[in-house]
């Protein structure tokens, strides 16, 4: 039987064409900023300078480069590259040939850099000298073999060049006038980025335009912020494409200030220097900024914006930092929800709250973004809402353009994430009366440690393989400075020895160094019935040590 017309009025003679229909990209962010702003800054970093107009000469030239290596849709192309103005760029030139930008988390040793270069099967590696050690190695380990691209920063002149080129001779072979295009579908992957899980390998997770293009607009509206903005790179470009303020600062036609190092001497000069309005980074950077010394601390003559996400941030650090002239918002998100996805809106009224509940209710992860379809939290075994109670804990639950769309050549993982239609966090809270969700544990044993997620099972994994182990349990232990770090309980198999500066520096020897424990305890582990290790009992020991 034929299928009938349809009877709505408005599906006849009223459909997508060129004129009214243009996928959703944040590539035209950058196209539309330097016709308005082509003689605006639109990079600093030293002595460098670079106006929007050449900033976007530059990117379209990457693409051209790129597609004269033979660089088609679907392939990828990975960077190790700090906070520096290539990195920013392979966010525009990369996905204008079509490609999929992968940017590599600069603290990951070389055998997990070389299984990314691998499952992401990297046809380009854009690396920094400062990183030339790790790499070498990787490629050493690696099956795909990429065309391997320097960048030199003269800000670092040091390490070695494993390249067939340098990025600036690279970008002379793209011709100024490419035609790049936009994606032929929204739903094109734009990025790859690789998540530390509880089990096995990192999971790559795929951004595609249309996430990329509403997050970015999303940060716009949750932190309110204007145009023109000038914005310093504390936040790594590489977490979640630096939570895509490449993009966000771009359609604003800001000064994007890039900085390799993130120290607080060098933050408050460039602050100061640069006339910075705003910037992000993980609760550490909030305790850098604190506790700097006397030398290094500057007197902010102004009000300077700060986003910060990952582990909540104690009442008391963003009471201090807030005396420092830091206007703090918080959020919160995972890599694949496009970085922040649910932010603390603030209510001018709780301005004149008492301090601690001024405070408390700032380090609430809060609500979703104006992006974000819906926020909940909910019962995972029956996928009912808990009540408002402030009280009653369930896992965490998104849904919206900003989710992502799955996981690259895991299609398992991909529908358990998203099973009963939700994307499942992994993460437990609460929810409160007004409606802002509070964090109050993790289903996944994963330690957020310097806004670095570490996966308790890696660490065991390696623990394990020591000859004097029996038994291990990694659990987050309170850090000042880091926020948490990996805390190890450990028994000792009968007759073995071992000291705790031994299992570090074996740790140290297979992991990199940011995912090793920073203590150790040796100690009969608690068990369940079903010997379960009970790590709910190891985490409040690790509290009093």
């Amino acid at each position: 039987m034929a299928e009938q017309p349809s009877k709505n009025k408005y599906e006849h003679g009223l459909g997508k064409n060129s004129a009214n229909f243009t996928p959703l990209t944040p590539l035209s962010f950058i196209e539309r900023t330097a016709r308005v702003f082509p003689d605006r800054t639109a990079v600093i970093h030293g002595e460098t300078q670079r106006t929007w107009a050449d900033t976007y000469q530059r990117c379209i030239k990457l693409a051209a480069a790129l597609n004269n290596r033979g660089i088609r849709k679907g392939d990828t192309v990975a960077m190790m590259l700090p906070n520096v103005p290539a990195a920013l760029e392979a966010h525009f030139g990369v996905p204008m040939c079509g490609a999929v930008l992968n940017a590599l988390n600069i603290r990951l040793d070389a055998k997990t850099i070389a299984f990314i270069l691998d499952h992401g099967e990297a046809e380009i590696l854009l690396t920094d000298k400062e990183f030339s050690d790790t790499i070498k190695k990787a490629l050493s380990l690696c099956k795909s073999k990429p065309l391997v691209i320097d960048v030199e920063d003269a800000l670092f002149p040091d390490g070695e060049l494993l390249g067939e080129i340098e990025y600036e001779a690279f970008l002379a072979e793209g011709n100024a006038n490419y035609e790049w295009q936009y994606p032929e579908n929204e739903w094109d992957a734009i990025s790859l980025n690789y998540t530390s899980g509880t089990t096995g390998n990192p999971k790559g997770v795929v951004f595609h335009h249309r996430g990329a293009a509403l997050n970015s607009l999303g940060n716009i509206m949750a932190w309110t912020m204007p145009q023109l903005p000038t914005y310093l790179w504390t936040l790594p470009m590489f977490h979640c494409n630096g939570w895509c303020f490449p993009w966000t600062v771009t359609a604003l036609a800001g000064i994007h200030v890039c900085l390799r190092k993130t120290e607080p001497g060098p933050i408050y000069d460039a602050i100061i220097n640069h006339e910075v309005t705003h910037m992000c980074g993980a609760p550490i950077v909030m305790g850098m900024l604190v506790n700097a010394s006397s030398q290094e601390k500057r007197s902010l003559p102004y009000l300077v914006k700060m986003l910060t996400a990952g582990a909540a941030p104690p009442a008391a650090i963003l009471e201090q930092i807030e005396r420092l002239n830091f206007d703090v918002t918080h959020a919160y998100g995972l890599t694949e929800c496009y970085g922040p996805g649910v932010v603390c809106e603030w209510h001018p009224e709780w301005d004149e709250l008492p301090a601690t509940e001024k405070f408390a209710k700032k380090a609430r992860q809060g609500v979703p973004y104006l992006v974000m379809q819906d926020l909940a939290v909910m019962d995972p075994e029956t996928m009912q809402k808990t009540p408002a109670d402030s009280e009653t804990m369930g896992e965490v639950f998104m849904r919206g353009n900003n989710v992502m769309k799955g996981y690259l050549k895991n299609e398992k993982a991909t529908v358990e994430a998203f099973l009963g239609g939700w994307f499942h966090t992994g993460d437990l809270g609460v929810m409160h009366p007004d409606g802002y969700i509070e964090l109050k544990d993790r289903s996944k044993d994963i330690i957020i440690s310097g806004g670095e997620n570490i996966s308790t099972i890696e660490i065991e994994s390696v623990l394990y393989q020591h000859p004097a182990v029996a038994e291990a349990a990694i659990v987050a232990k309170p850090d000042e400075k880091w926020g948490e770090t990996p805390c190890a309980f450990v028994s000792l198999k009968e007759e073995a020895e071992a000291t705790e500066e031994e299992l570090i520096q074996f740790c140290r020897d297979n992991l990199a160094h940011f995912k090793c424990p920073k203590k150790v305890v040796f100690t009969e582990l608690p068990k369940t019935s079903t010997g379960k290790i009970q790590k709910f009992i190891l985490r409040e020991q690790a509290k009093t040590l």
